[in-house]
């Protein structure tokens, strides 16, 4: 008989549960629910930031530390939320960020957040580190797109293998499953990580194909003149995989002004500022406080989205407000999956669009391209 799992708090794992807990009001709460239903060394590998949490904390606070400024005489008669991104019509400026191992949460992972993201008309990136593989999360959209009467954009996020045939191919299969665009994360290529996969959880795009690992020894090299170090990105492989795809080809983990105008120059068609959720590198900046400068750098021609610390609905206007053209949304889906599964990620959705209108609604802005500069409160 085996023991069985525990939670961060000591107690066994609970199974997801079969409806939306009635005290559930706003992301937060799933947070709050989610650490009873998941395995504690994946709950920490799920929250966790670098060393002392700085970036993580940060994040936070920088969307907290912008103020609004209402304006609640406007004609609402005729608003709504939605918008257009990269030739996509979508219900509101809301994505799903490209989660891995999402079988961490539930036992249906990438399967079930499909389902949901398809269901709120909600597009959704999927991580080259997903626990089913992209065509098999792509079936399950297409399926939920066909019952349900409507879809959502899915994208490839793309994480570069040691060997160019190998992205290749990944490439390859992601335009095959019916993938609109390649997000192409630079920010994580060179990252610490303790965490084991347990057992029944992998990364099932890449099944097939080696892994680079390399632990540094008391002598000789630490990190530098390591195989690591060939992971390395450089503007060669973005020039690379421009020539790869003629699919819209977005990068993920831009924080430089100086470097988003490069990307864009190399054939970035989007780009993602992130700073990965805080989990990379400690003491980096919000990309909050970078988007204006970023966009000024690249000019309205370029779609940004942004990412890292996103959790309601005033979040998204401040964003756009500062040169976003939408948010990704990233642990609070693994948090409504593990506590509700495909309902719960729905209902998460569900609220930040419902929190988007209210925060539209009184600062009087009918549709997205009302949100402008103005709307927030500059000392």
């Amino acid at each position: 008989m085996h023991a069985p799992q525990l939670n961060a708090l000591g107690a066994p794992v609970r199974a997801a549960h079969g409806q939306i807990p009635a005290d559930i009001a706003c992301a937060a709460d799933y947070e709050r629910h989610a650490i009873h239903h998941i395995e504690a060394h994946a709950w920490r590998h799920i929250q966790g930031g670098a060393d002392q949490n700085l970036t993580l904390t940060h994040n936070r606070q920088a969307w907290d530390g912008l103020r609004l400024l209402p304006q609640p005489i406007a004609d609402l008669r005729h608003a709504h939320t939605r918008t257009t991104l990269l030739g996509h019509d979508l219900a509101s400026p809301l994505l799903l960020a490209p989660v891995a191992y999402q079988c961490l949460a539930h036992p249906e992972g990438e399967l079930a957040t499909v389902r949901a993201a398809t269901a709120l008309q909600t597009g959704m990136l999927v991580s080259t580190l997903s626990s089913y593989t992209l065509e098999d999360i792509a079936q399950a959209g297409q399926a939920a797109a066909a019952e349900m009467g409507q879809g959502a954009p899915r994208w490839f996020q793309l994480y570069l293998q040691p060997d160019r045939a190998h992205s290749l191919q990944l490439i390859r299969r992601a335009e095959a499953a019916g993938y609109t665009a390649i997000v192409w994360t630079v920010d994580a290529s060179i990252k610490r990580s303790g965490f084991a996969l347990p057992y029944g959880v992998e990364a099932a795009n890449l099944r097939d194909m080696p892994h680079t690992t390399y632990t540094s020894a008391l002598q000789g090299p630490m990190l530098f003149g390591t195989p690591l170090m060939q992971q390395a990105l450089s503007w060669d492989d973005l020039r690379w995989l421009r020539a790869r795809t003629q699919l819209p080809l977005i990068v993920k983990g831009i924080l430089s002004p100086a470097q988003a105008r490069q990307a864009v120059a190399y054939g970035a068609d989007a780009l993602v500022v992130s700073n990965h959720g805080g989990r990379v590198l400690d003491g980096v900046v919000s990309p909050v406080e970078v988007l204006p400068a970023i966009a000024a750098a690249v000019g309205a021609g370029t779609p940004l989205l942004v990412d890292s610390g996103v959790r309601y609905g005033t979040d998204v206007v401040k964003a756009l407000a500062l040169g976003a053209h939408a948010v990704l949304i990233g642990r609070p889906q693994m948090h409504a999956l593990a506590t509700a599964g495909l309902l719960g990620v729905a209902h998460l959705l569900h609220l930040l669009r419902a929190e988007l209108e209210l925060a539209m609604a009184h600062l009087g802005c009918a549709r997205v391209a009302d949100i402008t500069p103005d709307i927030l409160w500059q000392r």
